[in-house]
């Protein structure tokens, strides 16, 4: 563990089994669905820990929502403490993540949990702003450490 983590012990959930999707394939081939998008983050490693978001309770199948009508994808996720440094950094996750998942036609949405930080209108207006957010990638630091965290998914 680093010195002078936020979090030092967090709670740390077992993983869920991995639901098989042959229904929904028969289904629907192109319909996107929250299970869908739990799938492709729910193994992102969390910025301080080696655990998943998952694994932290910091989303769960629960926190999204998706209009594939219109194409909207909504992500809530609750940091494992209300001052967490790095729920921009789990936010910038989720969304490069995504990005690279679903096709360009879909607006994502990442916000904090209702309460869940104690910034919460900030955090939330980082992790919506395009510019901010193409201003991040480019920071070579942190680009570093979200693809560490993206890199490290558990298949």
């Amino acid at each position: 563990m680093t010195v002078g983590l936020c979090n030092a012990n967090p709670i740390v959930h077992p993983r869920k089994q991995r639901v098989a999707r042959t229904e929904h394939l028969a289904h629907s081939s192109s319909a996107v669905d929250p299970l869908d998008v739990y799938d492709h983050v729910r193994d992102i490693r969390d910025p301080e820990h080696p655990y998943s978001l998952e694994q932290l309770s910091v989303l769960s199948e629960d926190s999204i929502t998706v209009d594939d009508n219109l194409g909207r994808i909504l992500i809530t996720f609750t940091p494992t403490i209300q001052h967490c440094s790095m729920a921009t950094v789990i936010g910038l996750c989720l969304r490069v993540k995504l990005k690279h998942c679903f096709p360009p036609h879909y607006k994502i949405d990442i916000k904090v949990s209702p309460g869940s930080h104690a910034n919460e209108e900030s955090v939330n207006k980082q992790l919506n702003d395009k510019e901010r957010i193409a201003a991040a990638l480019e920071n070579p630091n942190l680009r570093q450490l979200v693809d560490e965290c993206l890199s490290s998914n558990e298949i």
